[in-house]
């Protein structure tokens, strides 16, 4: 069955219960869950969910995840086990009840028929950018995916046309190839080697907070729109808690949960984003 993609506009909420259906590792750090939900639901690329547990084993607060993909009932989704919360989910096994509020966020936008993108996702920034491949993309995009080591990169969820970058050498498997450096290392090189007719006009980047700052660097110095997908810390997924919020240049915030993820690059005041944190971006 195909995916329940909304490529229009971003799809309305829906609470919903579920159970876990199964769940696997995909690389060394990330895993591939899937869930059955109790009713069909729809999504638009970069929209997320906020999962919990449910009865005793239910958290004081879900847990925010990008959607990979919705066919039907059958909800996919691709998380790292980072803390307590994704280290519950990873013990759990089939036919564990689930709870869903999703999904939710503002998506990436369908393709602009006025040119080419440049996809750059890292580590479980994949997800969003994975749907967006699989409702708008085109012959003249190019894929990009970042991964710490070999070992570390879903392979099987990359096949062709996506490149792949790997910060450390090794852990490659036979038959694939990546650059040693960073996704944006390896964007620049494309782009280099692109004769400017054929260039991408725009970034979507989705990912670790050091790689959307690159990539919006990148963006301004090749004169590219450039739309990230910001991965902060959500407690509710609604707004009201506000504890996603975002910087923005000249003064102000935004809840990424509400006004984003998805933003406009040039929006956000870069030097101020994860100040308080010591430069990183949360892990959803």
């Amino acid at each position: 069955m195909a995916d329940a993609l909304n490529p229009s506009a971003a799809a309305a909420p829906r609470r919903l219960r579920g159970v876990i259906a199964a769940q696997r590792d995909v690389s060394v750090s990330m895993r591939l869950l899937e869930i059955d939900l109790e009713a069909e639901a729809a999504f638009a690329p970069g929209q997320f969910c906020m999962l919990n547990l449910t009865e005793s084993s239910a958290m004081v607060l879900g847990r925010p995840l990008s959607i990979f993909a919705l066919a039907g009932r059958r909800l996919r989704l691709l998380y790292k086990t980072v803390g307590k919360g994704t280290r519950r989910f990873a013990a759990a096994g089939p036919g564990v009840p689930v709870s869903f509020l999703g999904p939710l966020g503002v998506p990436f936008p369908p393709r602009d028929d006025g040119g080419s993108s440049l996809v750059l996702a890292g580590g479980v920034g994949l997800p969003p950018l994975l749907a967006w491949r699989r409702a708008y993309g085109g012959p003249g995009d190019l894929f990009c995916f970042g991964g710490r080591d070999g070992a570390d990169v879903p392979w099987e969820l990359l096949p062709e046309p996506w490149r792949v970058s790997q910060d450390l050498p090794g852990g490659t498997p036979a038959g694939r190839e990546a650059l040693v450096g960073t996704v944006v290392d390896l964007a620049r090189s494309l782009l280099d080697a692109t004769p400017s007719a054929a260039a991408p006009s725009r970034i979507l980047s989705c990912g670790p907070l050091p790689m959307l700052r690159a990539a919006a660097a990148l963006a301004a110095e090749r004169g590219m729109e450039c739309l990230v997908s910001v991965e902060e810390r959500m407690g509710c997924g609604y707004g009201v808690c506000r504890g996603c919020v975002v910087p923005l240049a000249g003064g102000g915030h935004l809840a990424s949960c509400t006004e984003g993820p998805v933003l406009d690059a040039g929006r956000i005041d870069w030097k101020r984003f994860g100040a308080d944190a010591g430069g990183e971006g949360g892990a959803r």
